[in-house]
């Protein structure tokens, strides 16, 4: 692993970073053959830095996360590389470490579907709480305190009434805003959303990237979001990391791989996104589809989708260079 003051794998400084991910691979076992989910994946996220993974469905980012946090079950297993928090390896770590010492006390996960994420049978009060007794060891008092607390910070009016309501007097932005509450309760010092905006309209999407970033400097969190949108990675983020069929393709600050990507495939994101006022009414898309990756080819897995490709392409990897300042991308052609 390297030191606080050299680069990581991603090409970013390590001063003050929190999170090192280096050289990460994930595999499931099929029916069909073995399927390379994650191909030597490396990225950081730095103290009180919002970090974004971006790519189509199917490209990995879920794996990369669940992966973090050694949620990954059979048929899946990870097979190589390191994920460094605060220097202490956590695949080296057990299941119960990982669950008493890490999982919802040091990293804390929102998942997509806030719905499922709660449980229908308790009110939303008693679920903040409880995190709150469990990880926190706090009385049922204080625990109670804590929760309408947290109720308020994230944005429930009248949270105190609202403390005995069920998930299903909620909306769907405000259980986002539950889970969030629910997430904070356990003091972590990373919070990993995983595609939290998901099925909401455009008002409460923006108001839920807000809260977030709110909750970023309110508790000095770290972020690692998960998401399909570049206009979220845009509004939220200090970095992108932009992912395709298990790759890392392009990472760097959010205003220069928006505003210049050097990837063909960031590129084909970037246009792709929607345009207010833009009077063109068919968007560019992609040609194709994402890779299988059950026997992928050896070298980039953008090849066969990629405008630029050359015959090296299918079976070199590009490995992940400085293109631009503190802007690097895995590409021969660029």
């Amino acid at each position: 692993m390297s030191s606080s003051t050299e680069q990581g794998r991603d090409g970013r400084e390590n001063a003050d970073t929190l999170l090192e991910v280096s050289d990460l691979v994930t595999q499931f076992e099929t029916y069909r053959g073995t399927v390379e989910a994650l191909d030597e994946v490396s990225l950081t996220v730095g103290e009180n830095e919002i970090v974004g993974i971006v790519g189509e469905s199917g490209c990995g980012k879920s794996v990369t996360v669940r992966s973090i946090l050694q949620l990954i079950r059979e048929p899946g297993r990870i097979v190589g590389g390191e994920v460094a928090y605060h220097g202490r390896d956590l695949l080296e770590l057990s299941d119960k470490q990982m669950r008493d010492e890490i999982r919802g006390t040091e990293l804390a996960m929102i998942f997509q579907n806030p719905t499922n994420a709660l449980n229908p049978a308790y009110t939303v009060g008693h679920q903040i709480a409880e995190v709150a007794r469990e990880v926190r060891g706090v009385g049922d008092e204080e625990a109670r305190s804590r929760a309408i607390e947290l109720m308020d910070d994230v944005g429930i009016p009248k949270a105190e009434e609202r403390y005995g309501d069920y998930p299903h007097e909620f909306s769907g932005g405000m259980k986002q805003r539950v889970l969030i509450a629910k997430s904070l309760a356990c003091q972590p010092n990373l919070l990993i959303a995983d595609e939290p905006t998901t099925a909401l309209d455009k008002t409460t999407e923006a108001q839920l990237l807000d809260l977030v970033d709110e909750m970023r400097e309110e508790y000095g969190l770290s972020v690692l979001i998960i998401t399909h949108d570049l206009r979220v990675i845009s509004r939220l983020c200090d970095r992108v990391v932009v992912m395709y069929a298990g790759q890392i393709v392009e990472t760097g600050s959010t205003r220069d791989v928006i505003k210049n990507p050097v990837h063909p495939y960031t590129k084909g994101l970037v246009e792709a996104i929607p345009r207010l006022g833009d009077e063109q009414t068919d968007l560019e898309s992609i040609d194709g589809t994402v890779l299988d990756l059950v026997d992928p080819n050896s070298g980039c897995r953008f090849y066969e989708r990629c405008p630029i490709a050359q015959e090296h392409c299918r079976d070199e990897k590009p490995a992940l260079e400085e293109k631009e300042p503190e802007q690097y991308a895995a590409c021969f052609e660029v």
